[in-house]
């Protein structure tokens, strides 16, 4: 009996490769870029949208730019819809944009006082009466110290990872050995791993490894460390933003507060939560929202759609008109199980009323005639108060 004999095959011209990772870099979503120079410093601004609509703009985070901070987020589905309704402006702080050459020898890098200053020209430049701000961390900062000084400016401030204190002597210490050796020595293990708690706070199993993995190899290879430092430098030496809440009508006037609308928004796993309650403390409540996102440090790149969803909110809380077709997922198949969701409530609760009515019919002994009501079911969204 013949028995099954199996030959080798060689396998040529095949090689071993490393899966394809998600690279944080430009991409073509930009109408125009523009280096707009001011009495501290050139800034890159990337314009997003049709300038005729409202503003939006943007301030990243330290170790980040409008592209590794923003992109990702703005091109999510929901937010892509939303923008249509905005222009949106991204600002980088001096040297941070994307393939940034050193500062030249002397050039001193503006305070955070003087990066919110430089908040107006860019205003002037584009002809932007009022906007809305968007900011992350260092850039929430900058934000909310250019709504103090410019009250009249700010449509509202939406506020991520905020802090409204000066940098405590722990921060200080950690951030100013960093600046000193990505000066000196470019990016180091111990400065990478600083900034990945930065942004993603304690790492652990359950965390999303790829998304971390891209942003070690961004921080690894794609910053300008000088830049950088100076950038740090910068931040933990700031000053407090004296902001008081003051619940007295009568001495509200007198004091240092924001008169736009506020949302604070910190991730769970973000160690900058701390500093949101503290700021959220400050501020006065009748204008304010502070939001903690579960699961996420991260939160643009861990829970785009809760952000979206909490964003979404706000701009119509601050009296923007979103109609339902710029409000809704470009996911037809979700639209379609909603519809389907709508169909089969109705449906059950029209099923459970006939079984209601046949079981009492059943039960009576008499029949006795009754004006009928017909069920109805009325889907609304929730309200949300508009400013005034």
């Amino acid at each position: 009996m013949p028995t099954d004999t199996m030959d080798d095959i060689e396998l040529r011209g095949v090689e071993a490769s490393s899966p394809l990772m998600r690279r944080l870099s430009r991409s073509d979503s930009y109408a125009q870029e523009d280096k707009i120079g001011t009495q501290w410093g050139t800034m890159l601004v990337a314009v997003q949208g049709d300038r005729q609509k409202p503003a939006l703009f943007t301030y990243h985070d330290i170790g980040l730019n409008h592209v590794s901070n923003f992109q990702a987020f703005f091109n999510y589905v929901d937010v892509n819809m939303m923008m249509k309704n905005f222009c949106v402006y991204h600002l980088n702080a001096p040297g941070q944009e994307e393939g940034a050459a050193n500062f030249p020898d002397g050039y001193a890098f503006p305070t955070m006082d003087q990066l919110a200053e430089m908040v107006l020209p860019i205003m002037k430049f584009y002809d932007v009466k009022h906007f809305v701000g968007f900011g992350v961390g260092a850039g929430a900062y900058i934000l909310a110290k250019f709504a103090l000084d410019y009250q009249e400016c700010i449509d509202g401030l939406f506020l991520i990872n905020c802090t409204a204190s000066k940098s405590s002597w722990t921060e200080w210490g950690y951030q100013k050995v960093n600046a000193m050796y990505l000066k000196s020595s470019g990016m180091t293990a111990s400065t990478l791993e600083y900034l990945l708690w930065h942004h993603f706070g304690k790492l652990s199993e359950e965390r999303n490894y790829d998304m971390v993995q891209v942003y070690r190899n961004y921080f690894s290879k794609s910053i300008n460390a000088q830049n950088l430092s100076a950038f740090i430098d910068a931040f933990i030496k700031r000053n407090d933003l004296n902001i008081v809440r003051e619940l007295d009508p009568n001495k509200k006037k007198g004091t240092r507060n924001f008169k736009c609308h506020v949302m604070l928004v910190a991730g769970a796993l973000s160690p900058h939560v701390d500093d949101t309650v503290t700021m959220n403390g400050r501020l006065d409540p009748s204008n304010s929202s502070w939001m903690k996102i579960s699961d996420a440090g991260m939160v643009l790149e861990e829970q785009p759609s809760k952000i979206s969803e909490a964003l979404r909110l706000f701009l119509q809380g601050l009296g923007y008109a979103l109609n339902s077709a710029q409000r809704r997922t470009s996911a037809a198949s979700l639209n379609e199980a909603l519809a389907e969701r709508r169909r089969s409530s109705i449906a059950a609760k029209e099923a459970a009323a006939a079984a209601a009515v046949v079981t009492r019919m059943a039960r009576q002994t008499s029949v006795v005639e009754e004006d009928s009501t017909s069920d109805k079911v009325n889907i609304t969204e929730n309200p949300i108060e508009t400013c005034q």
